[in-house]
C-alpha cells in the first residue's frame, strides 16, 4: 500500500485502507488506555484499599477487556505491534 502518491503528494485511500488504518488507531488508543487503567489497578491493589470482591470484578473486568481486544485485532488483521506507534525521539508508545 501507497497511501501518499510522490509525484503528486495527494493521498491515496481506498475505502478498505481507510477502514484499516482506523481500525488500528482507534484499537491503538483502547490498548494506551487499556494498559493505563491496568497500572492503575495494580496500584490501588497494592495500595490495600480495595475488597476482595473489588479486586475480583477488577481482575474480570480487566481480563474480558483483553479479550474483546484480542477478538478485534483477529477481526481486523493486527496484532501487538501493528498498535505500537513509534514516537520518534520519546521511542514507543506502548
Amino acid at each position: 500500500m501507497q497511501p501518499v502518491n510522490q509525484a503528486s503528494g495527494k493521498i491515496n485511500l481506498d475505502s478498505e485502507n481507510a477502514e484499516h488504518g482506523l481500525a488500528q488507531l482507534v484499537l491503538t488508543v483502547i490498548e494506551l488506555l487499556r494498559q493505563i487503567v491496568e497500572r492503575h489497578a495494580i496500584r490501588r491493589v497494592e495500595g490495600g484499599n480495595l475488597t476482595d470482591e473489588q479486586i475480583e470484578n477488577l481482575g474480570e473486568a480487566l481480563m474480558n477487556l483483553e479479550e474483546k481486544m484480542e477478538e478485534l485485532k483477529e477481526i481486523f488483521g493486527l496484532d501487538d505491534e501493528d498498535l505500537n506507534i513509534n514516537l520518534g525521539p520519546l521511542g514507543s508508545l506502548l
